[in-house]
């Protein structure tokens, strides 16, 4: 009870565009299904492995996975920023779109570039409700954090 969770979805694929050495665009496709409790911090217990498979069936049935399977944002506009760039577009959940900002921060690591980035979503602006119980004394902030990390080797034309 109580627990402050980290989650994850493990199935996605993203796909940029380049014009030269520059990004042009970029789309991220999320399969809803992969998603993944992976731990629980704080709580009265530590988190157990049945309350781990609750949460997660009651995130699949608030993002309604069976009709909206699929997480997408897709970039309008690329900027470079002094640490990375700025990726404005259209972020899709459970069948609405709306327009976000992602600020990716890209380090160079010799023979990878690592990209991360930490963006805020509102889950009532996508129509998700968020889940709630003993009459709401317990529920999921309405205020997510969404947080990515990937890595990329760099080719001998990069």
């Amino acid at each position: 009870m109580g627990h402050r969770l980290t989650i994850a979805m493990t199935s996605w694929h993203a796909t940029v565009s380049w014009a030269g050495e520059e990004p042009t665009a970029m789309e991220l496709t999320v399969e809803v299904d992969s998603f993944q409790v992976l731990e629980g911090e704080g709580g009265l217990t530590p988190l157990s492995g049945p309350e781990k498979a609750l949460a997660r069936s009651n995130a699949l049935k608030s993002l309604d996975v069976k009709r909206f399977p699929h997480l997408r944002f897709r970039s309008d506009a690329i900027e470079a920023t002094g640490d990375g760039y700025r990726l404005s577009g259209t972020l899709e959940i459970r069948g609405r779109s709306r327009e976000h900002v992602i600020e990716l921060q890209v380090e160079d690591l010799g023979d990878s570039w690592r990209m991360l980035c930490e963006s805020p979503v509102r889950q009532s602006e996508f129509g998700v409700k968020p889940y709630s119980m003993l009459m709401g004394s317990m529920k999921v902030a309405d205020e997510v954090t969404v947080s990515f990390v990937g890595h990329r080797q760099k080719t001998s034309e990069s």
